[in-house]
């Protein structure tokens, strides 16, 4: 299945603006995700199309992070290695839905994303840290569930990764923001190999796509302003509102 013009041309300006609102308030999957659906994509096709996109971005952000110093390898390596089992089946299991039974289960995972992700961003430094031990063991169930998120559906798994580092790990905020970063690089790429392999990305349109969702996170980070999470919220909401009435329609229509 070869993308059409018509595809291109939504799909590669809104990855475009998520590549922006993910650099300066995160959150850019609310809107990657829907837009390849918006656009027609097959939900399937859709997913793996998304991330490959996806990946290409958390490469770039990994790299930075990595030459600043800012991933612990050793912890990181654990947290990937159930990390990539998690998104592993997450990807498996949706590959086993049907594409209608997803769409009614997205009809309930997409508000209940896009509500915790654009909740504050306050993470909760200052905790009292735990055993290096303890933290760890926390600290890998955390990948493994989020992986298992990552894999199955995606969006906003790398802040809900850094909260959960931050406030049921006790990390610092730092090191979370590293790890998760490396986390979510091996997810994707996990992902994106079991859609490739099953024959559920779209080459050109991902590719072609995610160069525009890079271009977007340049801009956004040259552009970071004060405030700017309240100018890009309601991008996001927009985006949703307009997948979720679409998903809603599609579905009546076919009753």
């Amino acid at each position: 299945m070869t993308a059409t013009l018509t595809q291109f041309l939504i799909v590669c300006p809104l990855l475009f603006i998520a590549g922006f609102v993910d650099a300066v308030a995160g959150g850019g999957g609310l809107i990657s995700l829907p837009a390849c659906l918006i656009a027609g994509l097959p939900t399937h096709r859709a997913l793996g199309t998304n991330k490959l996109s996806s990946f290409m971005g958390t490469t770039l952000a990994t790299a930075r992070y990595a030459r600043q110093g800012f991933i612990p390898w050793k912890q990181g390596a654990f947290c990937v290695v159930c990390a990539v089992i998690g998104s592993f089946c997450g990807a498996h299991i949706a590959l086993m839905i049907h594409e209608d039974v997803f769409r009614v289960i997205m009809l309930g995972i997409l508000p209940l994303t896009g509500a915790y992700v654009l909740r504050s961003r306050a993470f909760k430094e200052g905790l009292c840290p735990y055993p290096e031990t303890k933290t760890m063991l926390i600290a890998m169930a955390v990948s493994l569930g989020v992986g298992l998120y990552d894999g199955f559906y995606g969006p906003g798994s790398g802040t809900f990764l850094l909260l959960l580092l931050t406030g049921a790990a006790h990390m610092e905020l730092t090191r979370a923001n590293g790890i998760a970063k490396l986390v979510n690089l091996f997810t994707d790429m996990t992902t994106v190999s079991v859609y490739l392999f099953n024959g559920k990305v779209d080459w050109v349109l991902g590719l072609v796509a995610g160069v525009f969702s890079l271009g977007g996170s340049y801009l956004g980070t040259v552009w970071f302003t004060k405030g700017g999470t309240r100018k890009v919220k309601p991008i996001i909401v927009l985006v949703l509102a307009v997948f979720f009435v679409k998903t809603v329609w599609e579905l009546a229509a076919e009753r």
